[in-house]
């Protein structure tokens, strides 16, 4: 809720920052000229361009509220979204020059304005909100998994979460004992202004620690078992909490047959809108990859699709014709199997265009699992549990489990990635497909 309310507050801010640009741009682009009116004219358009630069700032993480301590990455996000901005204001005013304005150096203006005021913003809302901006947690029952968790939040800060140690002992990992709870229990919580308890071993009901822990109800404060404190914080379900119950209880595909249904009808569009303007990047695509080595364009490959039926993958071809020799292996992240436009094309992740055509064959859908190889399941299905699961669902052409982690080259890899899986089988909905589909804009700028 808190993280929320600051979010509102930070896109308050920005859209403060986007109209004070726009008079500073009108004020300075019309130097002696400046009326009321010609702010109103340019009022609607440059409103319509703000809401597709916020859609940008959202595709590229600026509304984490952490990324301003990863500076690096803060302004690297800052200028790539800048260069974005640009190009849609090109592009709106210049291409679709409806509202009778056409701004050449204003559009330069306007985003020199409103770059500078939305940095300046974000570095004040730090400064305000420095204090409060994480969530502070107690995990309580040292365990593996505990460990796990203290050591995804401690080595993930942009999470928002930050573990207060109420044990106060010398190499306690952060993560309180149930054995040390002591009657001030309560008191620290409040002194420390701990927002979530996250109980990660099961208690007594009639046991002292779980009296305490009851007492922490009236202080408002949320209780998570690692279960949910997995799901809610790093956003995966940990294999180790599985069980036939748990699948029982979770995965509710009965009442996914409406979602179901009006995914097939969103990607159908979405694939053959995005077929019909991508063509002419498919002309020059193909016409490349000849140049190159004079080999096949596309390259097919057996891929397991929903309830475990094989299909062909299509894509462009980014490695040397014959490269595997009939033997199936992990690409490696430098693969010298890959000839130098493929390895563009892999870079941009424009060799997984031709999977338009798997949509609309109903091979896979815009959003799911990773379609797998035949021989690469029948060995993931004898080492990690449950795994047949990803096949209720059609595999997608991105997915959960891509945008949260990175491409799987090793049993660990998917053996982690399938814990994204999970999550995204419990959780699916338009409304988090939608998310998917934003964020996987970046990874044209990610090299996985």
């Amino acid at each position: 809720m808190l993280n929320n309310i600051r979010k509102i507050v930070l896109i308050s801010g920005d859209i403060l920052c986007a109209y004070f640009s726009l008079f500073l741009t009108v004020f300075f682009g019309f130097w002696g000229e400046f009326s009321w009116q010609l702010f109103n004219q340019h009022l609607f358009p440059f409103s319509i361009l703000y809401g597709s630069w916020f859609l940008i700032f959202y595709i590229f993480d600026l509304y984490s509220l952490n990324l301003a301590r990863e500076k690096f990455l803060f302004y690297s996000r800052v200028l790539q979204v800048l260069i974005f901005g640009a190009i849609v204001g090109i592009a709106f005013f210049y291409l679709w020059p409806a509202f009778g304005i056409s701004p050449k150096t204003n559009l330069i203006l306007n985003l020199l304005f409103f770059g500078s005021s939305a940095i300046l913003w974000r570095k004040i809302f730090y400064v305000l909100f420095s204090k409060t901006m994480l969530v502070n947690v107690v995990l309580i029952g040292k365990n593996k998994r505990t460990l796990q968790l203290a050591q995804e939040i401690n080595n993930r800060p942009y999470l928002g979460y930050k573990i207060v140690d109420l044990s106060k002992g010398k190499n306690s990992s952060n993560i309180l004992e149930t054995s040390k709870i002591k009657n001030t229990f309560l008191a620290d919580l409040k002194k420390q202004k701990v927002d979530i308890l996250i109980v990660g071993e099961a208690l007594d009901p009639s046991s002292k620690i779980t009296n305490a822990l009851y007492e922490c109800l009236k202080s408002r404060i949320d209780f998570l078992n690692l279960s949910e404190a997995f799901e809610i914080i790093c956003g995966k379900v940990p294999l180790d909490f599985i069980d036939k119950n748990w699948l029982l209880d979770n995965l509710k595909e009965g009442e996914k047959k409406f979602y179901d249904k009006s995914k097939i009808l969103i990607d159908s569009v979405f694939a053959i809108i995005t077929l019909i303007i991508s063509l002419p990047l498919w002309l020059i695509i193909a016409l490349a990859i000849k140049i190159e080595d004079k080999g096949k364009v596309f390259y097919k490959q057996k891929r397991i699709g929903k309830d475990k039926k094989e299909f062909l993958l299509i894509k462009f071809r980014s490695m040397e014709e014959n490269a595997e020799n009939g033997k199936a292996v992990w690409a490696g992240k430098k693969d010298l199997r890959t000839t130098k436009f493929g390895a563009l094309l892999r870079k941009t992740h424009l060799d997984e265009l031709p999977q338009l055509i798997n949509i609309l064959k109903g091979n896979i859908a815009l959003v799911g699992p990773r379609p797998e190889r035949p021989e690469f399941v029948r060995d993931l299905e004898k080492q990690i549990p449950f795994y047949h699961l990803r096949h209720l669902v059609k595999p997608g052409l991105t997915g959960w489990a891509q945008i949260k982690f990175r491409y799987a080259r090793t049993l660990t890899d998917s053996f982690e990635k399938f814990e994204y899986d999970l999550y995204y089988l419990k959780n699916r909905n338009i409304f988090l497909d939608l998310g998917i589909v934003l964020k996987t804009f970046q990874f044209f700028f990610r090299n996985d």
